[in-house]
């Protein structure tokens, strides 16, 4: 059964309608705004440093594939997550997906969520108005993104994504200052990942057709991070 969806409200006149192939032409052009580029796409999340929760000492690991892909293709090859994540299969599948972004320019960073020293979770830390979800939502400059999948059966169902997302949002506001807003689009199907989300301090901004499913928008404000 798919979450109610609230009443979607107009952006406003603060937003910035980026589109994927304007930012390919200004980078082409070399008239792309140099704050944009300036520096680690996104501001050395290896150096973040862990983060105190509820549950536990948590931390983003960058992932390394001769370290860490045995643990990647196991959580992958679990029905729960590959009916969202759809990488079940041999270790190259989820090899080739990693590959990509660690070979890529930088604008998303794929970890391990440590909590108390054990891996438990994977997260994909991106930079959303630089990636083809941009042509689906009005993005600003910035706008960070983040995938999440808890791969322990004993963590999911009791908060502790709830916990890790809010956990996840703060290491992104606390370290990219230019980020206003941290931004999730899970499919609109998987009622547990959205009321996470929604329990996590996002709030539900519209529903986007995406190519490969239905999405719903999570946001995160910076300006109201301390309220929800």
């Amino acid at each position: 059964m798919s979450p109610a969806r609230p009443t979607v409200e107009p952006p406003g006149d603060d937003t910035l309608d980026l589109r994927l192939d304007d930012l390919v032409a200004l980078l082409e052009s070399g008239h792309l705004d140099a704050e944009l580029l300036d520096g680690d796409l996104l501001d050395s999340v290896a150096s973040w440093g862990p983060a105190d929760t509820p549950v536990g000492t948590f931390r983003l690991v960058p992932v390394r594939l001769g370290r860490d892909l045995p643990i990647l293709t196991r959580w992958m090859n679990d029905p729960a997550v590959s009916a969202f994540w759809e990488l079940a299969g041999p270790d190259t599948v989820t090899a080739d997906h990693i590959r990509t972004q660690l070979e890529g320019d930088g604008r998303s960073v794929p970890c391990l969520g440590v909590l108390d020293g054990t891996p438990m979770s994977y997260f994909e830390i991106y930079r959303a108005d630089l990636d083809p979800l941009a042509r689906h939502y009005p993005a600003r400059p910035h706008d960070t993104g983040i995938h999440l999948l808890i791969g322990g059966v004993t963590d999911r169902g009791r908060g502790v994504g709830t916990t890790l997302l809010r956990a996840v949002a703060d290491l992104v506001l606390d370290h990219r200052p230019r980020c206003t807003r941290v931004v999730a689009e899970p499919d609109i199907r998987n009622t547990p990942s959205v009321s996470a989300f929604l329990s996590g301090g996002f709030r539900y901004a519209a529903e986007v057709d995406l190519p490969d499913k239905q999405a719903a928008l999570m946001l995160r404000d910076r300006a109201l991070r301390h309220v929800l």
